[in-house]
Parts: C-alpha cells; sequence; structure tokens
C-alpha cells in the first residue's frame, strides 16, 4: 500500500529507556543485543493487621532486587522524578525500600458504568505502574473497590436491588473496561465489603487515641485534635462543602467532622460493630485497606485531582490519628478530563462512560488519546481529538503489521549482524528522548511525539522506491520495529496482534461512517471508472464524498485501497486550532 498518511502535529522527540549494545566497525554498528529488561517475577506481600492496633511501618516481599543502571555508552539514565501533591513540586522518587514499591490508588465507587474520567485515573496509573516494572522495581499496586456507599444505596433503591449484588454486578464491569483498556491488573483489589474487620479495628484505634467521638452509633472524626488537616490541599476547614460526603449533623463538635462508622438505617447493608449496627464511612475504607496490604508506610497514594479535597486530607488525618508513623512518600493526582471547560462527573450528568466512547473507537484509540495529554493537565474531551487519536493509532499500527509482514516474509534469510549509523543514530535519540520524558514525571504526550521518526523510517523503507532499495533494509526494519514495540510495550499500547487492531479499527471506522466495506469497494470501482473514461470531476466527487465519512483513498501501484482517516470537516477543526 502506499505511504500512510497522518493527522498528526509534529514535536520534538523524546523517547526510549532499556539498555542496548552496541560496538562502531567500518561506519556500521553490530548489534549484540536488543532484550529489554524484564519485569520482576510476581510476589507476596505480606498481610500487616491493623487489628493488633500497632504501627505497621514496613512490609516484607519474597522477591528481592535493586534498580540497577545499565548504560551501555549511552547517557545516563535520569533519576525518576514525580509531582508530589504534599510538597507541590517535583521529587526524585526514592522508595522506602529499596528495588520494592508500595502504591495505593483509590478505585471507583461501584454504582454505575465508570465514564471517561474514571478511564484517565486508570490508564494514568497503569502506566505508572508499568514503568516501574520497567525500571526493575518489585512493585505491589493496590486499587480498591468502594462497594458500600450512599451512592450504591440510592442506586439500589431506585432499581429495587440488593446493594452489595448492585456494587458486585459494576465491579464486574469495571474490570471488563480495564481489560479493554489494556490496564493490568492490581496485585490485589480489596473491597470494603470484605474489610469490615479491619476498618472497624482502626476506627477504635482512632477513639481509643482521642481522636473521635461517639454519637447514638455514629462515630466521627474529631478534626479539631488534628492541627496538620488541611496540609496536603492547602484549603481551610470552612472549606469544607456540607452535604458533600460531610454530613450535615447538628450533633456533631464541628461541622467539618466527618463519619468513620455510620449507624444503620432500614434497607442499607449493616455489620454489627462495638457502636452498633451499621456500616463504614467512605474516607475510613482507604486508610484501613491500604494499611492492611502496605502498612501504615508506604511510597505512592495516588488519585484523581477530585480526591485532594477532602477524601485525601481526611484518609490522612485518619491514618495517622490510628497510626503516628503513618506516611506516605508521595502524593500522586491525575487532572480533570473537561467537557466544555467542565470537569466531567456522574453528578453534573455530563459524562460518557468508557463503554460508550468504545463502541465506537477503538480502545487502544481511547488510551492513546488519553495519554496524549501529561496526566497532571486537564484535557478537553471531544470527538475532534478522538477522531485524532483514532487516527494517529491506525498509523501506529498498521505500520507494525506492515513491518511484521515483511519481516516474517523474510525469515530464514541470511541477516546481517550491523546497523547502519544513522540508523544508530535515530535509536540513540529515541532512547534519549524516552528516558528524559519519562523519568521527567511521565511526560506519556512527548513519547508518543517522538514516534514520529522511528515510524517515519520505517514507512519510508516499507514503502517508498529509495527505502525499498536502501541497504540493510530488512536489519534496519527489524531493530526498529523492537524498539518501537517496546516502547509501546511500557505504555500499555502494544497489541497482541496488530493485524487484528487493524482490522478493528478499520470496522469502528465504518461504523463511524455509517457504511459497509462492500459500499466503500463499490465506491471505488465506480472512480476507477470514472478515471479511466478520464471523468475527473466524478472522480473527485467519490474521493470528497468518503473523505467528508473519515474515509481516505490511497493510490498506490497495484490498486486503490482505503484507511480510516479524519473527516474532512474535523480536518479543517484540527487545522483551525493549531
Amino acid at each position: 500500500m502506499g505511504t500512510l498518511v497522518r493527522w498528526w502535529r509534529t514535536v520534538p522527540p523524546y523517547f526510549l529507556s532499556y539498555p542496548l549494545h552496541f560496538t562502531t566497525k567500518s561506519g556500521l554498528t553490530s548489534i549484540k543485543s536488543l532484550s529489554r529488561r524484564r519485569p520482576m517475577k510476581d510476589f507476596r506481600r505480606s498481610f500487616c493487621s491493623i487489628s493488633q492496633a500497632r504501627c505497621c511501618s514496613s512490609f516484607s516481599v519474597s522477591a528481592s532486587s535493586s534498580v540497577q543502571d545499565d548504560n551501555n555508552g549511552f547517557t545516563p539514565t535520569p533519576k525518576f522524578q514525580i509531582f508530589n501533591t504534599m510538597s507541590k513540586q517535583k521529587e526524585e522518587f526514592k522508595p522506602k525500600v529499596p528495588g520494592k514499591v508500595g502504591m495505593y490508588v483509590c478505585g471507583v465507587t461501584t454504582y454505575d458504568l465508570s465514564h471517561i474520567g474514571h478511564a484517565r485515573v486508570y490508564v494514568t496509573f497503569d502506566v505508572l505502574y508499568r514503568y516501574l516494572r520497567h525500571l526493575g522495581y518489585n512493585v505491589c499496586y493496590v486499587r480498591n473497590f468502594t462497594d458500600v456507599d450512599d451512592k450504591i444505596i440510592a442506586r439500589s433503591n431506585e432499581l429495587a436491588e440488593d446493594p452489595l449484588s448492585l456494587s458486585n454486578r459494576y465491579c464486574n464491569e469495571f474490570l471488563i473496561d480495564m481489560a479493554s483498556l489494556h490496564c493490568l491488573p492490581p496485585s490485589v483489589e480489596p473491597r470494603v465489603s470484605e474489610h469490615i474487620n479491619q476498618i472497624i479495628n482502626m476506627i477504635k484505634q482512632i477513639l481509643d487515641n482521642g481522636c473521635a467521638y461517639v454519637i447514638d452509633g455514629d462515630v466521627y472524626f474529631s478534626i479539631d485534635k488534628f492541627p496538620d488537616y488541611g496540609r496536603l490541599s492547602g484549603r481551610k476547614l470552612e472549606d469544607n462543602r456540607a452535604g458533600e460526603r460531610v454530613a450535615v449533623d447538628s450533633r456533631k463538635q464541628n461541622p467539618a467532622d466527618f463519619a468513620l462508622w455510620k449507624s444503620t438505617k432500614p434497607g442499607e447493608p449493616s455489620w454489627e460493630s462495638p457502636w452498633g449496627p451499621g456500616r463504614p464511612g467512605w474516607h475510613i475504607e482507604c486508610s484501613a485497606m491500604s494499611a492492611t496490604y502496605l502498612g501504615h508506610s508506604f511510597d505512592i497514594h495516588g488519585g484523581g485531582m477530585d480526591l485532594v479535597f477532602p477524601h485525601h486530607e481526611n484518609e490522612i488525618a485518619q491514618s495517622c490519628a490510628a497510626c503516628s508513623k503513618s506516611h506516605v512518600g508521595y502524593w500522586m493526582h491525575n487532572g480533570f478530563v473537561n467537557v466544555n471547560s467542565e470537569k466531567m462527573s456522574k453528578s453534573l450528568g455530563n459524562f460518557f462512560t468508557i463503554r460508550q466512547v468504545i463502541d465506537l473507537y477503538h480502545p487502544l484509540a481511547l488510551r492513546l488519546f488519553l495519554l496524549g495529554t501529561h496526566y497532571r493537565s486537564p484535557m478537553n474531551y471531544s470527538t475532534v481529538l478522538l477522531e485524532s487519536a483514532s487516527d494517529r493509532a491506525f498509523y501506529i499500527y498498521q505500520s507494525l503489521h506492515d513491518c511484521e509482514k515483511l519481516l516474517l516474509q523474510s525469515h530464514g534469510s541470511q541477516l546481517k549482524d550491523t546497523l547502519a549509523v544513522e540508523t544508530q543514530d535515530c535509536i540513540r535519540r529515541f532512547h534519549a528522548a524516552f528516558q528524559t520524558s519519562m523519568s521527567d514525571d511521565l511526560h506519556t504526550n512527548v513519547v508518543l511525539a517522538a514516534l514520529t521518526e522511528p515510524l517515519k523510517t520505517m514507512n519510508d523503507l516499507l514503502h517508498t522506491r529509495k527505502g525499498k532499495k536502501q541497504a540493510l533494509r530488512i536489519e534496519t526494519l527489524q531493530a526498529l520495529e523492537k524498539e518501537v514495540s517496546s516502547v509501546l510495550s511500557i505504555l500499555g499500547l502494544m497489541p497482541s496482534n496488530c493485524s487484528e487492531v487493524v482490522g478493528q479499527l478499520k470496522s469502528k471506522a465504518l461504523l463511524r461512517a455509517g457504511i459497509t466495506e462492500e459500499e466503500v469497494l463499490i465506491k471505488i470501482e465506480d472512480r476507477n471508472s470514472a478515471r479511466k473514461n478520464k471523468d475527473y470531476e466524478k472522480s473527485d466527487k467519490i474521493r470528497e464524498e468518503l473523505a467528508v465519512k473519515g474515509i481516505a483513498l490511497m493510490d498506490n501501484p497495484d490498486g486503490t485501497t482505503w484507511r480510516p482517516s479524519v473527516p474532512l470537516e474535523m480536518q479543517e477543526l484540527l487545522i483551525s486550532s493549531t
């Protein structure tokens, strides 16, 4: 097929982070190894029981490994910098236990299908999880399910469904969405309903330490007993929004005091406790579950920006009240997904579920879209930008598919153990760019932009007359394909079968265009006839009709083929916005 058309702005190249080994010989470069360090083996983290009413300031693991730096002639790997919401600045990442990372990310409240805002959170932290493993860390990644909550109860009453049955159903739906988006399963996925004893034991410890009080079966945290309240968000107590999971209750000592335990009400799920039957408050759940699996002191706590206040602020207060040695090394928060300059959320009713989007767009196109903006920056959801991401995804996977096909045809050929100097330079730039951008607080957007050079080189070698005649063509394609595939794997963007994804992207494009492939092929035949008859006006009209629908025709010596593209009007919008 002809050289692929790209609708993507060029950004300065940055890329790659695993060692390659080269020796120079007669202007060529010998490849000794193109392998990257594999992720650490799974491990089992010790159970830190909060029922023992003591601080668990560390955790044990069954595998041990320190992060190694193997430069092999390249620029030394930059130190990994993370923006810490607590300090409001980037800091060098230094885990509490060398070579091992404990990471907790607040999960969804399961009362409905998850939306694009949720997708951004969990794709962001999936990339962090993958990157930490790529660096050689042994990671225990904990992501919870809030399956006991006021919103779940309200929804279950609307549907006349048991609250725990409803939440379990949506837990399973969420897992399906995460698998579609190529998010790796966390090490542990605890549910609130299965950790009631741990929650009760933590509340007991807070009461014993004099930081909470009981009123008629309800237990409240006393904000006045924690002078450092507000240090994460920088907000004042009066900023607590009454009614937003901070109940309005005249019985409270301070209006900002929040519930640790809620006494039972008719029709609600409940569990026995020292204060009577009831259920946990929202904030205590994550404190108890993170302490259970990671101890009171661990490395990374993450979530969306909307959780900074009051949820994470309250987590800090109650965790420190339960154990004075409680500490999180790095607080990480991703920015909002906005629709018309407003945060996308279920409460505002301006959200799109993951399912709604992936019905029309490939899940990998959605993941690419989400990674196209730095995780801390706000991003705007629009069909135009999704179309652009889908077009970029097709270009990436079609390039890899074409390359794989040619390499398969060349399988068994006698290949040289050399690369041209210009290929070596391309790989070096790729390598340095990935190191620079990922180590600088996960700039995935810059990494994606850096794909431009290696993909262009691959397509030149695959499809241009000059490229097909180039010396060491197969060796160069093999090296570049391995480079690109490895980096895409770290970003969670590498499918098991590129050919299959190309076909799925084309099917989604036809669905959005409201046309079948058979109809496209008929249009191509009509256009071919018009060209033979020198009716170029009709030929151009057919091409434009399809282009308006997002179907681009590609003329090449073997005939005319088609590929998805950004619909014509949207191309104009993209150009006008640059």
